[in-house]
């Protein structure tokens, strides 16, 4: 792993999986540090599209306090983030940065080997303790695998 193309642990917003994989979790409304590094991947999931951004990026349309529109895109994008993130800096970044985006890291989570069920708890711990803001939003994590 090359760490200068990483997150470094205990920044802002920065979940480790049990894989080692890192990923930044924010919230769009917040503004970024300028002095920390750009993701050199970014999922946004918004319910219209995000603005353009200097890196690449994926948008998945998820209206806040729902669901994605379609579960599978959200799959393939999600396991791409996943894949990407031993090797890129991947952010995954909502509105608030709480629902959809503890949704979307507790999917990683299940990507990662946490069990279904276990998963929004383990992203509470490590990322937000109030991560994951529906029940349909736990349910779909308890479903996603």
């Amino acid at each position: 792993m090359e760490t200068e193309k990483q997150w470094h642990e205990g920044d802002p917003g920065v979940l480790r999986l049990p894989s080692g994989r890192l990923v930044r979790g924010r919230a769009l409304r917040r503004p970024v540090d300028p002095a920390a590094p750009p993701p050199t991947y970014g999922v946004y999931l918004l319910g219209r599209r995000p603005p353009v951004t200097g890196w690449e990026a994926h948008w998945i349309r998820w209206p806040d306090f729902r669901l994605p529109a379609d579960r599978a895109a959200a799959r393939a994008t999600l396991t791409a983030a996943w894949d990407r993130a031993p090797y890129e800096r991947v952010e995954i970044a909502c509105g608030g940065g709480r629902g959809r985006t503890g949704t979307a890291l507790a999917c990683l989570a299940v990507l990662d080997g946490v069990p279904a069920g276990e998963a929004v708890d383990f992203v509470r711990r490590h990322y937000d303790r109030h991560a994951v803001e529906t029940p349909w939003q736990r349910r779909y994590v308890r479903t996603f695998s």
